[in-house]
């Protein structure tokens, strides 16, 4: 990571720079190294389309030290996938820009500097992806948040095939709901009816009892985006009422402290397995040794809407740190979001704060090594 960082920083000139290396993390720009979006928004960085074919080549060699092949692979997948998009929706979805799905609209942000022993991070970004690493002494100690998500999910493609990089996240998680007897099926399924969203949403943090954000909090606000925004929230309060959600729907699903749904503990060795598969799913694109371990017993699995193939549906895993959260709900059914959240360590939380002091004294020697930069 070190070296393809270094290799693509210094291949960039002032300007890109500028955008490209900010400081390290805990230094001013904290707030918004731990910002992050999944929406078809100003992720915060040098954009693709600001670079040059080699500097974007440099770039996803960044991107690949933080995942495996299929990782990359996954990724690779969901950039192109916006050109589907557009032609799904007769080229004609804007955003803050005229072409609202847009490959070349995939950001790239150091934080720190990638040579030193203190900690430095860094963060990609553009619709449906999102990727943040914390390293510290040339340790990777915080690969969350991490977002996937596809639309359309699946793609029909010529002689009859499909194109479905995320169905394993859903057919997985659908074969252990499905294999729940009554009473058990009974203590996972929260509602029947799915939300349109996942219910942390972007937040940096976990919050106690959160509940699903509206669309517009999602998009990053700039100047002169009052009218997007608006036109955001409408949208977003068009999902809920296709929903059917309120604040009693809202409540049962927030996300609380105390996981909900059934414990790894009370399914039988089929189902365990299944929640295993399940978790290693979501952990298969990292590189070898950088996914976590878990205890079965403590994960909790949940489950929104129904349990037959191709409705709107939504789940997710709880426990031993983690927070996992899947939704397929959009275009009925057919627009899905995976992210692996840790209640504590996003963004490296816990280990900064172990390394704190340390950070302090090192940062007055480093601070020439980086591009200082205060827009947000």
């Amino acid at each position: 990571m070190s070296r393809a960082a270094m290799s693509w920083l210094a291949d960039l000139d002032d300007e890109q720079r500028a955008l490209a290396w900010w400081g390290p993390p805990g230094s001013e720009h904290e707030a918004e190294r731990r910002r992050w979006f999944y929406t078809p928004t100003d992720h915060g960085g040098l954009a693709f389309s600001g670079q040059f074919a080699w500097q974007q080549r440099r770039a996803m060699r960044l991107v690949a030290s933080g995942l495996s092949p299929e990782g990359y692979d996954l990724v690779s997948t969901i950039i192109g996938t916006e050109n589907v998009l557009d032609r799904l929706e007769g080229f004609s979805s804007e955003f803050d820009t005229r072409r609202g799905r847009d490959p070349s609209r995939y950001y790239l942000r150091v934080f720190g500097d990638p040579e030193g022993q203190g900690p430095w991070s860094w963060r990609f970004g553009g619709h449906h992806v999102s990727l943040n690493f914390l390293i510290v002494a040339g340790k990777v100690r915080s690969a969350t948040p991490r977002f996937f998500g596809l639309d359309p999910a699946i793609t029909t493609l010529p002689g009859g095939m499909t194109l479905e990089p995320l169905g394993a996240f859903q057919s997985t998680a659908r074969s252990l709901v499905t294999s729940l007897p009554a009473d058990a099926r009974a203590a996972a399924v929260l509602l029947d009816r799915a939300p349109a969203d996942i219910v942390m949403g972007n937040r940096s943090s976990f919050e106690e009892a959160a509940t699903m954000l509206n669309l517009a909090e999602i998009f990053r606000r700039r100047p002169g985006d009052d009218e997007l925004m608006e036109r955001m929230r409408k949208g977003g309060n068009s999902l809920d009422a296709e929903t059917g959600y309120g604040p009693r729907e809202h409540e049962l699903l927030s996300v609380t402290s105390l996981p909900k749904g059934i414990a790894g503990s009370e399914l039988d060795s089929d189902q365990r397995n299944l929640l295993d598969r399940l978790m290693r799913t979501y952990h298969d694109g990292l590189p070898v040794g950088l996914a976590p371990r878990w205890d079965i017993d403590e994960l909790h699995f949940a489950w929104a809407g129904p349990t037959e193939a191709g409705v709107p549906n939504y789940y997710r895993v709880q426990g031993d740190g983690f927070l996992i959260e899947w939704d397929n709900t959009a275009r009925n059914g057919n627009h899905a979001h995976g992210v692996v959240r840790h209640l504590s360590n996003d963004f490296g939380e816990d280990v900064l704060a172990g390394h704190r002091r340390a950070w302090h004294t090192a940062e007055a020697g480093t601070n020439h090594l980086y591009q200082e930069d205060t827009q947000p």
